[in-house]
């Protein structure tokens, strides 16, 4: 009997991929454990093994097909000693994945024909017209009133919201129970700023034809959209920056590195650099401080034992962040190097899930580029992220006279319903003290 090879899930959140290359053609004979193809998921590309043996009778979906969803009929099996024919005519065809749709290019807006010679006046292209409100518009709300409005059947959007900036809190739901601050059906609710969105032909609209070039969405950017809109809207933020003198670290990193040993052709064992430092501090800082090593769930909250740092790393068209586990017990040459390996198999797409899924904390470091300070966007499930600027000589005061110190700024988001402020305030304390003494880090 023939066997459908289905799109495999190659993480718990995948839903579908693209079949980057087939490796197999049909005919082929296949054994347990050929790679038959590439999937590509939106961070990376992997192989898929076979699991039964056979002949590929038959290739239902071709490569370079995008957007397969899972579980669906890729290619079809023929066992052994099965007409292959046989088994590629019957195979059912896969329904044709849908092609992510991508508004193509628009004519500019037709003008009002004027009579020759005479040139048409200018006009103003037309101002985009406010799309109505509806439930797929997000209502500004905390976690505890959607939740009760979900246990209430109330329909969010119906609900005046008395918090700031119109968000519908706890109190409000109360309210909603008894009719009270509750629209009529259709109407949006007094109070609750819903921004007007903008549709893709009203924004290409804006432009003429000729003035750009659309470049269609991919998996990761997509993927990164999703997720980061996701995070600003759900996840509470708050922020906090503190200076660090870096002067005894970049002398102890010189140091350091100096004093690597090498291999027969000279190339040394490990270069630390300043964000291997930074790895190992925050490592070590939620150790000291555990209640701030944590994730929030909704029955809840997770208290990690080890410190799994991501590290936001940056790729044509949008970033991943590999993850140092147990950073906490590694030494930093072993970081240094771990860190440089995903950061090479990051660029080429071959990370595997478990090695950028989950995690208890990231960095975000843009301190190459020069950037003084900045805040970063949190990656749920973690409830912190690190964001490190560019250590740069500037004046300080130290005993009342000036002086020029290597400082580093560093700012820590924090997701606020897992950690308070005092709480990520320890937290960036802890981590200052270990980056501004190295040899902390080595005892």
């Amino acid at each position: 009997m023939p066997t459908n090879i289905l799109m495999p899930a190659l993480s718990p959140t995948m839903e579908k991929g693209n079949l980057a290359r087939w490796l197999k053609k049909e005919g082929d004979k296949i054994k347990s454990g050929d790679i038959l193809a590439e999937i590509e998921t939106d961070k990376a590309t992997m192989e898929y093994e076979a699991v039964d043996e056979g002949t590929l009778a038959k290739i239902v979906v071709p490569e370079g097909t995008q957007d397969v969803a899972v579980n669906s009929v890729i290619a079809v099996l023929a066992a052994e000693g099965e007409d292959v024919k046989a088994a590629a005519n019957a195979a059912k065809a896969a329904p044709a994945p849908k092609a992510s749709e991508v508004p193509k290019p628009q004519a500019a807006p037709p003008k009002a024909a004027t009579p020759a010679p005479q040139p048409a006046a200018p006009t103003k292209p037309a101002a985009p017209q406010p799309v109505a409100a509806s439930g797929s518009n997000r209502v500004f709300s905390s976690p505890l009133a959607r939740r009760l409005a979900k246990e209430a059947s109330i329909d969010l959007g119906r609900v005046s919201g008395s918090g700031p900036h119109g968000r519908v809190i706890a109190r409000d739901i109360e309210d909603a129970k008894s009719g009270k601050g509750v629209a009529k059906p259709g109407a949006a609710a007094r109070g609750v700023a819903i921004a007007p969105t903008l549709s893709d032909q009203q924004i290409l609209a804006l432009y003429e034809p000729d003035s750009y070039e659309l470049v269609p969405h991919d998996g990761m950017r997509r993927t990164i959209a999703q997720r980061l809109t996701a995070s600003v809207q759900t996840v509470p933020h708050f922020y906090e920056t503190m200076d660090c003198d870096i002067g005894r670290l970049m002398a102890a990193r010189e140091e350091i590195n100096a004093a690597a040993p090498k291999d027969k052709d000279g190339k040394p064992a490990y270069k630390l650099s300043v964000n291997d430092f930074v790895i190992k501090a925050l490592a070590l800082a939620l150790q000291r401080v555990p209640d701030a090593n944590v994730s929030w769930t909704e029955t809840g909250m997770l208290k990690h034992k080890h410190s799994d740092v991501g590290v936001a790393v940056a790729l044509p068209g949008g970033l991943i962040t590999p993850i140092v586990r147990n950073a906490e017990s590694k030494s930093l040459s072993a970081i240094s190097n771990e860190m440089r390996d995903l950061a090479e198999r990051a660029r080429a797409r071959k990370l595997k899930p478990q090695e950028y899924q989950g995690g208890t904390t990231s960095v975000s470091n843009l301190g190459m580029f020069g950037i003084k300070d900045f805040t970063a966007v949190i990656n749920p499930p973690q409830s912190t992220i690190l964001a490190v600027g560019a250590g740069e000589e500037r004046a300080v005061v130290r005993n009342g006279q000036l002086a020029v110190a290597t400082i580093m700024s560093v700012t820590l988001s924090c997701d606020h319903r897992a950690v308070d402020g005092a709480l990520g305030a320890e937290l960036v304390v802890a981590f200052k003290k270990l980056i501004e003494n190295p040899v902390m880090m080595v005892v």
